[in-house]
Protein backbone atom coordinates (compact mmCIF):
# COMPACT_ATOMS: atom_id res chain seq x y z
CA UNK A 1 0.00 0.00 0.00
CA UNK A 2 2.98 2.42 0.65
CA UNK A 3 4.63 1.56 -2.21
CA UNK A 4 1.49 2.30 -4.36
CA UNK A 5 1.14 5.82 -2.40
CA UNK A 6 4.76 6.76 -3.17
CA UNK A 7 4.59 5.44 -6.43
CA UNK A 8 2.03 7.84 -6.95
CA UNK A 9 3.58 10.77 -5.82
CA UNK A 10 6.23 10.17 -7.53
CA UNK A 11 4.25 10.12 -10.71
CA UNK A 12 2.70 13.45 -9.76
CA UNK A 13 6.70 14.76 -9.34
CA UNK A 14 7.38 13.53 -13.10
CA UNK A 15 3.58 15.42 -14.36
CA UNK A 16 4.99 18.42 -12.63
CA UNK A 17 8.08 18.37 -14.19
CA UNK A 18 6.03 18.33 -17.55
CA UNK A 19 3.91 21.11 -16.44
CA UNK A 20 7.48 23.02 -15.31
CA UNK A 21 8.79 22.84 -18.42
CA UNK A 22 5.48 24.22 -20.55
CA UNK A 23 4.72 26.95 -17.77
CA UNK A 24 8.93 28.01 -18.14
CA UNK A 25 8.16 28.57 -21.73
CA UNK A 26 5.46 31.38 -21.33
CA UNK A 27 8.05 33.75 -19.76
CA UNK A 28 11.75 32.43 -20.60
CA UNK A 29 11.06 33.73 -23.81
CA UNK A 30 10.08 37.22 -22.63
CA UNK A 31 14.15 38.20 -21.22
CA UNK A 32 15.20 36.72 -25.20
CA UNK A 33 12.48 39.15 -27.22
CA UNK A 34 14.68 41.85 -27.62
CA UNK A 35 17.65 39.54 -29.28
CA UNK A 36 15.02 37.75 -31.25
CA UNK A 37 13.97 40.86 -32.36
CA UNK A 38 17.81 41.76 -33.25
CA UNK A 39 18.83 38.66 -34.87
CA UNK A 40 15.80 37.86 -37.09
CA UNK A 41 14.61 41.45 -38.00
CA UNK A 42 11.02 41.52 -36.49
CA UNK A 43 9.25 44.17 -36.48
CA UNK A 44 7.64 45.56 -32.95
CA UNK A 45 3.90 44.39 -33.83
CA UNK A 46 5.19 41.02 -35.62
CA UNK A 47 7.84 40.47 -32.41
CA UNK A 48 4.27 39.62 -30.41
CA UNK A 49 3.61 36.46 -33.03
CA UNK A 50 6.37 35.02 -31.30
CA UNK A 51 4.40 35.06 -28.02
CA UNK A 52 1.15 34.56 -29.69
CA UNK A 53 1.73 31.70 -32.07
CA UNK A 54 2.40 29.90 -28.89
CA UNK A 55 -0.55 31.16 -26.58
CA UNK A 56 -2.80 30.94 -29.49
CA UNK A 57 -2.55 27.24 -30.24
CA UNK A 58 -2.29 26.55 -26.22
CA UNK A 59 -5.54 28.25 -25.76
CA UNK A 60 -6.67 26.85 -29.06
CA UNK A 61 -6.51 23.22 -28.24
CA UNK A 62 -6.51 23.02 -25.11
CA UNK A 63 -10.13 21.31 -24.99
CA UNK A 64 -9.52 19.25 -27.93
CA UNK A 65 -6.16 18.07 -26.05
CA UNK A 66 -8.09 17.05 -23.13
CA UNK A 67 -10.81 15.24 -25.32
CA UNK A 68 -8.41 13.64 -27.29
CA UNK A 69 -7.18 11.94 -23.92
CA UNK A 70 -10.51 11.17 -23.08
CA UNK A 71 -11.28 9.21 -26.17
CA UNK A 72 -7.50 7.84 -26.83
CA UNK A 73 -5.80 7.12 -23.44
CA UNK A 74 -4.56 10.42 -20.85
CA UNK A 75 -1.17 8.72 -20.46
CA UNK A 76 -0.48 7.98 -24.47
CA UNK A 77 -1.87 11.58 -25.36
CA UNK A 78 0.37 12.96 -22.62
CA UNK A 79 3.21 11.33 -23.74
CA UNK A 80 2.23 12.44 -27.97
CA UNK A 81 2.15 16.33 -26.25
CA UNK A 82 5.66 16.35 -24.75
CA UNK A 83 6.85 14.39 -27.36
CA UNK A 84 5.46 17.00 -29.74
CA UNK A 85 6.90 19.97 -27.02
CA UNK A 86 10.26 18.42 -27.49
CA UNK A 87 10.59 18.05 -31.31
CA UNK A 88 9.32 21.64 -31.68
CA UNK A 89 12.00 23.31 -29.15
CA UNK A 90 14.51 21.94 -31.23
CA UNK A 91 13.35 23.45 -34.13
CA UNK A 92 12.79 26.75 -32.50
CA UNK A 93 16.36 26.29 -31.01
CA UNK A 94 17.57 26.15 -34.73
CA UNK A 95 15.99 28.51 -36.34
CA UNK A 96 16.99 30.98 -38.53
CA UNK A 97 14.05 32.70 -39.95
CA UNK A 98 10.96 34.26 -38.44
CA UNK A 99 8.62 32.03 -40.46
CA UNK A 100 10.42 28.77 -38.90
CA UNK A 101 10.70 30.57 -35.40
CA UNK A 102 6.56 31.42 -35.40
CA UNK A 103 5.76 27.74 -36.50
CA UNK A 104 7.84 25.87 -34.06
CA UNK A 105 6.09 28.27 -31.51
CA UNK A 106 2.72 27.15 -32.78
CA UNK A 107 4.03 23.17 -32.64
CA UNK A 108 4.93 24.08 -28.83
CA UNK A 109 1.78 25.41 -28.10
CA UNK A 110 -0.15 22.38 -29.66
CA UNK A 111 1.91 19.69 -27.83
CA UNK A 112 1.97 21.96 -24.78
CA UNK A 113 -1.74 22.34 -24.54
CA UNK A 114 -2.19 18.10 -25.00
CA UNK A 115 0.33 17.91 -22.47
CA UNK A 116 -1.34 19.91 -20.21
CA UNK A 117 -4.90 19.19 -20.54
CA UNK A 118 -4.00 15.35 -20.59
CA UNK A 119 -1.62 15.75 -17.34
CA UNK A 120 -4.44 17.22 -15.23
CA UNK A 121 -6.91 14.67 -15.84
CA UNK A 122 -3.85 11.85 -15.67
CA UNK A 123 -3.33 13.64 -11.60
CA UNK A 124 -7.23 13.49 -11.35
CA UNK A 125 -7.41 9.76 -11.94
CA UNK A 126 -3.99 9.11 -9.84
CA UNK A 127 -5.74 10.62 -6.98
CA UNK A 128 -9.30 9.80 -6.29
CA UNK A 129 -10.15 11.16 -2.68
CA UNK A 130 -10.94 15.02 -2.64
CA UNK A 131 -7.56 15.94 0.20
CA UNK A 132 -5.26 14.05 -1.82
CA UNK A 133 -6.44 15.65 -4.75
CA UNK A 134 -6.89 19.22 -3.71
CA UNK A 135 -2.83 18.82 -2.37
CA UNK A 136 -1.64 17.44 -5.40
CA UNK A 137 -3.26 20.34 -7.39
CA UNK A 138 -1.59 22.63 -4.47
CA UNK A 139 1.79 21.17 -5.63
CA UNK A 140 0.45 21.76 -9.32
CA UNK A 141 -0.21 25.77 -8.40
CA UNK A 142 3.21 25.83 -6.76
CA UNK A 143 5.31 24.38 -9.84
CA UNK A 144 2.97 26.93 -12.18
CA UNK A 145 3.81 30.14 -10.01
CA UNK A 146 7.26 28.69 -9.67
CA UNK A 147 7.85 27.99 -13.36
CA UNK A 148 7.30 31.66 -14.60
CA UNK A 149 9.29 33.26 -11.44
CA UNK A 150 12.70 30.23 -12.26
CA UNK A 151 11.22 31.36 -16.50
CA UNK A 152 12.57 34.83 -16.06
CA UNK A 153 15.73 34.54 -14.50
CA UNK A 154 16.59 31.70 -16.21
CA UNK A 155 16.14 33.10 -19.55
CA UNK A 156 18.20 36.46 -18.98
CA UNK A 157 21.32 33.51 -17.74
CA UNK A 158 20.79 31.56 -21.06
CA UNK A 159 20.34 34.66 -23.42
CA UNK A 160 23.16 36.37 -22.05
CA UNK A 161 25.42 33.36 -21.89
CA UNK A 162 24.18 31.21 -24.30
CA UNK A 163 21.93 33.09 -26.61
CA UNK A 164 18.49 33.32 -27.09
CA UNK A 165 18.89 30.47 -28.60
CA UNK A 166 19.18 28.65 -25.66
CA UNK A 167 15.80 29.48 -24.13
CA UNK A 168 14.49 26.50 -26.17
CA UNK A 169 17.24 24.26 -26.24
CA UNK A 170 17.06 23.96 -22.58
CA UNK A 171 13.30 22.21 -22.90
CA UNK A 172 14.87 19.15 -24.66
CA UNK A 173 16.59 17.22 -22.05
CA UNK A 174 13.78 17.88 -19.45
CA UNK A 175 11.09 16.48 -22.52
CA UNK A 176 13.13 13.47 -22.84
CA UNK A 177 13.38 12.38 -19.04
CA UNK A 178 9.53 12.94 -18.76
CA UNK A 179 8.86 10.89 -21.19
CA UNK A 180 11.05 8.23 -19.93
CA UNK A 181 9.67 8.56 -16.40
CA UNK A 182 6.23 9.26 -17.46
CA UNK A 183 6.85 5.52 -19.57
CA UNK A 184 8.44 3.74 -16.26
CA UNK A 185 5.82 5.83 -13.77
CA UNK A 186 2.51 7.19 -15.40
CA UNK A 187 -0.35 4.38 -15.19
CA UNK A 188 -1.92 4.23 -18.72
CA UNK A 189 -5.51 4.97 -18.27
CA UNK A 190 -8.36 5.04 -20.89
CA UNK A 191 -9.80 7.80 -19.42
CA UNK A 192 -13.45 8.32 -18.46
CA UNK A 193 -15.56 8.64 -21.47
CA UNK A 194 -16.65 6.05 -23.50
CA UNK A 195 -18.30 5.98 -27.20
CA UNK A 196 -18.22 9.62 -27.36
CA UNK A 197 -17.32 11.19 -30.66
CA UNK A 198 -14.45 14.00 -31.47
CA UNK A 199 -16.08 17.52 -31.57
CA UNK A 200 -13.50 18.56 -34.56
CA UNK A 201 -15.86 21.17 -36.25
CA UNK A 202 -15.91 23.04 -32.86
CA UNK A 203 -12.06 22.82 -32.13
CA UNK A 204 -11.32 24.19 -36.08
CA UNK A 205 -14.06 26.97 -35.36
CA UNK A 206 -12.87 28.24 -32.12
CA UNK A 207 -9.18 27.99 -32.95
CA UNK A 208 -9.47 29.62 -36.50
CA UNK A 209 -12.13 32.45 -35.03
CA UNK A 210 -9.29 33.37 -32.25
CA UNK A 211 -6.70 33.07 -34.71
CA UNK A 212 -8.09 35.42 -37.75
CA UNK A 213 -8.88 37.88 -35.01
CA UNK A 214 -5.28 38.00 -33.34
CA UNK A 215 -3.86 38.37 -37.15
CA UNK A 216 -6.27 41.03 -37.46
CA UNK A 217 -5.47 43.23 -34.50
CA UNK A 218 -1.91 42.89 -34.48
CA UNK A 219 -1.99 44.34 -38.10
CA UNK A 220 -4.28 46.79 -38.10
CA UNK A 221 -1.77 49.29 -37.23
CA UNK A 222 0.18 49.31 -40.32
CA UNK A 223 -2.89 47.94 -42.57
CA UNK A 224 -5.41 50.54 -40.63
CA UNK A 225 -7.81 50.02 -38.66
CA UNK A 226 -10.81 50.78 -41.20
CA UNK A 227 -8.69 49.38 -43.89
CA UNK A 228 -10.99 46.59 -45.78
CA UNK A 229 -8.17 43.99 -44.62
CA UNK A 230 -8.91 44.53 -41.40
CA UNK A 231 -12.78 44.99 -40.93
CA UNK A 232 -12.94 42.04 -43.14
CA UNK A 233 -10.57 39.75 -40.90
CA UNK A 234 -12.43 40.29 -38.17
CA UNK A 235 -16.09 39.95 -39.53
CA UNK A 236 -14.72 36.42 -40.73
CA UNK A 237 -13.62 35.77 -37.27
CA UNK A 238 -16.94 36.57 -35.82
CA UNK A 239 -18.24 34.57 -38.22
CA UNK A 240 -16.43 32.01 -37.28
CA UNK A 241 -17.37 32.36 -33.35
CA UNK A 242 -21.03 32.28 -34.68
CA UNK A 243 -20.34 28.97 -36.36
CA UNK A 244 -18.60 27.62 -33.00
CA UNK A 245 -21.89 28.85 -31.00
CA UNK A 246 -24.36 26.87 -33.55
CA UNK A 247 -22.14 23.82 -33.68
CA UNK A 248 -21.76 23.60 -29.55
CA UNK A 249 -25.54 23.72 -30.13
CA UNK A 250 -26.06 20.94 -31.73
CA UNK A 251 -23.20 18.14 -31.36
CA UNK A 252 -24.14 15.37 -28.86
CA UNK A 253 -20.09 15.72 -27.35
CA UNK A 254 -19.98 19.61 -27.57
CA UNK A 255 -15.83 20.67 -26.81
CA UNK A 256 -17.19 23.34 -24.42
CA UNK A 257 -20.72 22.40 -23.47
CA UNK A 258 -22.36 26.50 -23.57
CA UNK A 259 -24.59 25.16 -20.43
CA UNK A 260 -21.98 25.55 -18.14
CA UNK A 261 -21.93 29.23 -19.19
CA UNK A 262 -25.38 29.44 -16.97
CA UNK A 263 -23.54 29.00 -14.31
CA UNK A 264 -22.69 32.70 -13.27
CA UNK A 265 -19.47 32.21 -11.28
CA UNK A 266 -17.68 30.03 -13.96
CA UNK A 267 -18.77 32.50 -16.50
CA UNK A 268 -17.54 35.34 -14.42
CA UNK A 269 -14.51 33.79 -14.06
CA UNK A 270 -13.53 33.50 -17.25
CA UNK A 271 -14.65 36.52 -18.47
CA UNK A 272 -12.09 38.21 -15.09
CA UNK A 273 -9.26 35.40 -16.91
CA UNK A 274 -9.65 36.81 -19.99
CA UNK A 275 -9.02 40.43 -18.79
CA UNK A 276 -6.55 39.45 -16.03
CA UNK A 277 -4.41 37.48 -18.60
CA UNK A 278 -4.74 40.24 -21.46
CA UNK A 279 -2.95 42.77 -18.39
CA UNK A 280 -0.28 40.41 -17.38
CA UNK A 281 0.90 38.91 -20.26
CA UNK A 282 1.28 42.40 -21.79
CA UNK A 283 3.15 43.30 -18.59
CA UNK A 284 5.49 41.09 -18.89
CA UNK A 285 6.07 41.33 -22.74
CA UNK A 286 6.06 45.36 -22.57
CA UNK A 287 8.09 45.82 -19.13
CA UNK A 288 10.96 43.51 -20.68
CA UNK A 289 10.84 45.48 -23.97
CA UNK A 290 10.77 48.94 -21.76
CA UNK A 291 13.82 47.32 -20.10
CA UNK A 292 16.31 46.68 -22.69
CA UNK A 293 14.68 48.65 -25.08
CA UNK A 294 14.53 52.39 -23.03
CA UNK A 295 16.88 51.82 -20.19
CA UNK A 296 19.40 49.33 -21.68
CA UNK A 297 19.14 46.35 -19.54
CA UNK A 298 21.04 43.36 -20.34
CA UNK A 299 18.95 39.96 -20.87
CA UNK A 300 20.40 38.80 -17.28
CA UNK A 301 19.46 42.37 -15.70
CA UNK A 302 15.74 42.02 -17.02
CA UNK A 303 15.90 38.29 -15.45
CA UNK A 304 16.91 39.46 -12.29
CA UNK A 305 14.82 42.88 -12.91
CA UNK A 306 11.50 40.28 -12.51
CA UNK A 307 12.82 38.12 -9.79
CA UNK A 308 11.59 39.70 -6.63
CA UNK A 309 7.86 39.93 -8.69
CA UNK A 310 8.00 36.55 -9.48
CA UNK A 311 8.89 34.93 -6.20
CA UNK A 312 6.27 37.44 -4.21
CA UNK A 313 4.00 35.97 -6.67
CA UNK A 314 4.88 32.65 -6.09
CA UNK A 315 4.97 32.36 -2.31
CA UNK A 316 1.09 34.13 -2.16
CA UNK A 317 -0.52 32.11 -4.66
CA UNK A 318 0.77 28.49 -2.63
CA UNK A 319 0.13 29.84 0.77
CA UNK A 320 -0.97 32.68 1.67
CA UNK A 321 -3.70 33.62 -0.52
CA UNK A 322 -5.51 30.34 0.65
CA UNK A 323 -5.42 31.69 4.47
CA UNK A 324 -6.91 35.36 2.96
CA UNK A 325 -9.52 33.07 1.51
CA UNK A 326 -10.29 30.98 4.74
CA UNK A 327 -10.44 34.66 6.69
CA UNK A 328 -12.42 36.62 3.88
CA UNK A 329 -14.43 34.13 1.41
CA UNK A 330 -13.76 34.52 -2.27
CA UNK A 331 -14.27 38.20 -3.47
CA UNK A 332 -12.11 40.28 -1.48
CA UNK A 333 -8.84 39.24 -1.98
CA UNK A 334 -9.66 38.70 -5.65
CA UNK A 335 -10.77 42.04 -6.02
CA UNK A 336 -7.68 43.31 -3.90
CA UNK A 337 -5.41 41.14 -5.98
CA UNK A 338 -6.70 42.26 -9.10
CA UNK A 339 -6.38 45.57 -8.02
CA UNK A 340 -3.32 45.90 -6.87
CA UNK A 341 -1.77 44.44 -10.15
CA UNK A 342 -3.87 47.08 -12.08
CA UNK A 343 -2.25 49.61 -9.67
CA UNK A 344 1.41 48.33 -10.70
CA UNK A 345 0.79 48.66 -14.29
CA UNK A 346 -0.47 52.52 -13.98
CA UNK A 347 3.15 52.76 -12.04
CA UNK A 348 4.49 51.27 -15.23
CA UNK A 349 2.50 53.63 -16.93
CA UNK A 350 4.62 57.12 -15.48
CA UNK A 351 7.96 55.20 -15.73
CA UNK A 352 10.28 57.70 -17.64
CA UNK A 353 12.66 57.58 -20.08
CA UNK A 354 15.92 57.73 -18.01
CA UNK A 355 13.54 55.27 -14.63
CA UNK A 356 15.91 54.46 -11.86
CA UNK A 357 15.12 50.64 -11.07
CA UNK A 358 14.53 51.42 -7.28
CA UNK A 359 12.32 54.24 -7.56
CA UNK A 360 10.48 53.27 -11.07
CA UNK A 361 10.14 49.48 -11.68
CA UNK A 362 10.39 47.81 -8.43
CA UNK A 363 7.65 48.89 -7.20
CA UNK A 364 5.62 48.23 -9.38
CA UNK A 365 6.38 44.78 -9.95
CA UNK A 366 5.96 44.30 -6.36
CA UNK A 367 2.65 44.99 -6.75
CA UNK A 368 2.41 42.79 -9.44
CA UNK A 369 3.38 40.15 -7.98
CA UNK A 370 1.58 40.70 -4.88
CA UNK A 371 -1.64 41.18 -6.59
CA UNK A 372 -1.60 37.97 -8.90
CA UNK A 373 -0.51 36.03 -6.12
CA UNK A 374 -2.93 36.69 -4.23
CA UNK A 375 -5.94 36.67 -7.28
CA UNK A 376 -4.82 32.99 -8.01
CA UNK A 377 -6.80 30.69 -5.55
CA UNK A 378 -9.49 32.37 -5.35
CA UNK A 379 -10.04 32.80 -9.23
CA UNK A 380 -10.17 29.37 -9.57
CA UNK A 381 -12.20 28.74 -6.56
CA UNK A 382 -14.63 31.09 -7.52
CA UNK A 383 -14.58 29.38 -11.27
CA UNK A 384 -14.71 25.65 -10.02
CA UNK A 385 -17.62 26.75 -6.58
CA UNK A 386 -20.35 26.20 -9.30
CA UNK A 387 -19.79 23.17 -10.95
CA UNK A 388 -20.61 19.39 -10.20
CA UNK A 389 -17.17 17.27 -9.10
CA UNK A 390 -17.84 15.16 -12.52
CA UNK A 391 -17.43 19.11 -14.32
CA UNK A 392 -14.35 20.12 -12.75
CA UNK A 393 -11.75 18.99 -15.20
CA UNK A 394 -13.35 20.81 -17.76
CA UNK A 395 -14.56 23.67 -15.89
CA UNK A 396 -10.57 23.63 -14.91
CA UNK A 397 -9.76 23.60 -18.84
CA UNK A 398 -12.24 26.26 -19.90
CA UNK A 399 -10.48 28.82 -16.79
CA UNK A 400 -7.09 27.81 -18.54
CA UNK A 401 -8.52 28.74 -22.18
CA UNK A 402 -9.72 31.77 -21.36
CA UNK A 403 -6.48 32.75 -19.90
CA UNK A 404 -4.27 31.71 -22.86
CA UNK A 405 -7.00 33.30 -24.93
CA UNK A 406 -7.00 36.44 -23.20
CA UNK A 407 -3.22 36.34 -23.03
CA UNK A 408 -3.10 36.52 -27.12
CA UNK A 409 -5.72 38.78 -27.55
CA UNK A 410 -4.67 40.95 -25.19
CA UNK A 411 -0.83 41.09 -26.12
CA UNK A 412 -1.95 41.53 -29.91
CA UNK A 413 -4.33 45.06 -28.58
CA UNK A 414 -1.36 46.50 -26.41
CA UNK A 415 1.38 45.96 -28.69
CA UNK A 416 -0.75 47.72 -31.55
CA UNK A 417 -1.26 50.26 -29.15
CA UNK A 418 2.13 51.13 -28.83
CA UNK A 419 3.26 50.60 -31.73
CA UNK A 420 0.42 53.31 -32.82
CA UNK A 421 1.52 55.82 -30.34
CA UNK A 422 5.05 55.12 -31.00
CA UNK A 423 4.52 55.24 -34.74
CA UNK A 424 2.59 58.63 -34.05
CA UNK A 425 5.08 60.34 -32.17
CA UNK A 426 8.66 59.44 -34.69
CA UNK A 427 6.15 61.19 -37.17
CA UNK A 428 5.48 64.48 -35.41
CA UNK A 429 9.46 64.66 -34.62
CA UNK A 430 9.64 63.05 -31.16
CA UNK A 431 13.31 61.13 -30.66
CA UNK A 432 13.21 57.68 -30.87
CA UNK A 433 13.36 56.48 -27.05
CA UNK A 434 10.75 59.17 -25.95
CA UNK A 435 8.26 57.74 -28.37
CA UNK A 436 8.98 54.45 -27.93
CA UNK A 437 8.42 55.40 -24.17
CA UNK A 438 5.22 56.99 -24.65
CA UNK A 439 4.00 54.02 -26.67
CA UNK A 440 4.93 51.68 -23.62
CA UNK A 441 2.96 54.14 -21.12
CA UNK A 442 -0.37 53.95 -23.63
CA UNK A 443 -0.12 50.21 -23.59
CA UNK A 444 0.42 49.53 -19.96
CA UNK A 445 -2.33 52.34 -19.22
CA UNK A 446 -4.79 50.29 -20.96
CA UNK A 447 -3.48 46.73 -19.57
CA UNK A 448 -4.49 48.13 -16.40
CA UNK A 449 -7.60 49.09 -17.22
CA UNK A 450 -8.81 45.64 -17.95
CA UNK A 451 -7.13 44.28 -14.27
CA UNK A 452 -9.28 46.87 -12.79
CA UNK A 453 -12.24 46.19 -14.88
CA UNK A 454 -12.02 42.51 -13.75
CA UNK A 455 -11.17 43.19 -10.08
CA UNK A 456 -15.25 45.33 -10.56
CA UNK A 457 -16.37 42.16 -11.41
CA UNK A 458 -14.87 40.26 -9.05
CA UNK A 459 -16.58 42.49 -6.90
CA UNK A 460 -19.80 42.62 -8.07
CA UNK A 461 -20.72 40.10 -10.38
CA UNK A 462 -19.88 37.11 -8.57
CA UNK A 463 -22.15 35.26 -5.84
CA UNK A 464 -20.93 35.52 -2.31
CA UNK A 465 -20.14 32.97 0.14
CA UNK A 466 -23.85 34.69 2.16
CA UNK A 467 -25.86 33.52 -1.10
CA UNK A 468 -24.47 30.15 -1.72
CA UNK A 469 -23.04 28.43 1.69
CA UNK A 470 -21.96 25.30 -0.24
CA UNK A 471 -19.51 27.51 -2.27
CA UNK A 472 -17.98 28.86 0.66
CA UNK A 473 -17.57 25.54 2.50
CA UNK A 474 -16.01 24.25 -0.80
CA UNK A 475 -13.47 27.29 -1.03
CA UNK A 476 -12.14 27.49 2.48
CA UNK A 477 -11.73 23.01 2.66
CA UNK A 478 -9.94 23.46 -0.47
CA UNK A 479 -7.97 26.60 0.75
CA UNK A 480 -6.98 24.41 3.97
CA UNK A 481 -6.02 21.17 2.32
CA UNK A 482 -3.77 23.72 -0.52
CA UNK A 483 -2.18 25.24 2.74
Amino acid sequence: MTTENNRRWLALMVLCLGSFMIVLDTTIVNVALPSIRADLGFTESSLAWVVNAYMLFFGGFLLLGGRLGDLFGHRRLFLVGISLFTVASIAAGLASTQSILVAARAAQGLGGAIASATGLSLIMTLFTDVANRTKAMGIVGFVSAGGGSVGVLLGGILTSVFGWHAVFVVNIPVGIAVTALSLRLVPATNGFVMNARLDVGGAISVTASVMTAVYAIVNGNEAGWTSTQTLGLLGAAAILFVAFVAIESQVRDPLMPLGLFRQRNLATANVMGVLWAASMFAAFFLSALYLQLVLGYTPLQVGLAFLLGNLLMAVFSVSLSAKLVMRFGIKRPLGTGLALAGLGLLLLARAPIDGNYIVDVLPSMLLIGLGAGIAFNPMLLAAMSDVRPEQAGLASGMVNTSFMLGGALGLAVLASVAAARTSNALAAGTPTLVALTDGYHAAFAVGAAFAIVAAILGVTVLRTPAQDVAADETAVSLATAAD
